[in-house]
């Protein structure tokens, strides 16, 4: 029976700079660095556009989760969009991600701790991946703004494996919360 309490879904991660990552039954984390053999992994920033701006900036972007429940909604809108397709490491299911303030602290399994830095800012390579998905994860708030519901990204700080199954704890910072913006 799939388990009710929030828990990691699928992890996925790629040694290349390709927009879709390999499901995988576990991946590695280190703390400071991301998942052992991810493209993205590393002390400093490991985007091509942000590495091109300032190679030397920290990478806030080490670690990407994506809730499940997004998969479901855009299903539900004729997308077929599977874990690791949006290129996150780390698909959840449970766990209001978009809704999480920054310096949230994400007990994974026994032994993982995620920082969440921000959210992941949507790019053009989803609509490459799928004609009109940018739409369906970048949508008018009605207040002049948008919603960004393409993930959240993390650093690691505590390493060790990650397993679909594993429950996830989420340990909310000190008030007052910082909303998520775009890292």
């Amino acid at each position: 029976m799939p388990s009710t309490s929030p828990h990691v879904a699928a992890v996925a991660s790629s040694p290349d700079h390709e927009f879709s990552k390999q499901v995988s039954a576990s991946v590695r984390v280190v703390a400071g660095h991301g998942v052992v053999g991810d493209t993205h992994a590393g002390v400093t920033v490991q985007h091509r556009s942000r590495v091109r701006a300032d190679p030397t900036q920290p990478n806030l972007r080490q670690v990407h989760l994506i809730h499940a429940e997004l998969f479901d909604e855009l299903a539900a809108a004729g997308f077929d969009v599977s874990p690791g397709d949006l290129g996150e490491n780390v698909t959840t299911r449970g766990v209001d991600l978009l809704g999480l303030p920054r310096g949230t602290r994400l007990a994974i399994g026994p032994e993982v701790v995620l920082e969440v830095t921000g959210l992941r800012n949507p790019c053009q390579q989803i609509n490459d991946f799928q004609a009109g998905l940018l739409k369906q994860v970048v949508v008018p708030d009605g207040a002049g703004g948008v919603v960004r519901k393409a993930g959240v990204m993390t650093v690691v700080e505590q390493g060790g494996t990650i397993t679909a199954g594993d429950d996830v704890v989420v340990h909310l910072p000190d008030a007052p919360h910082e909303a998520l913006a775009p890292v």
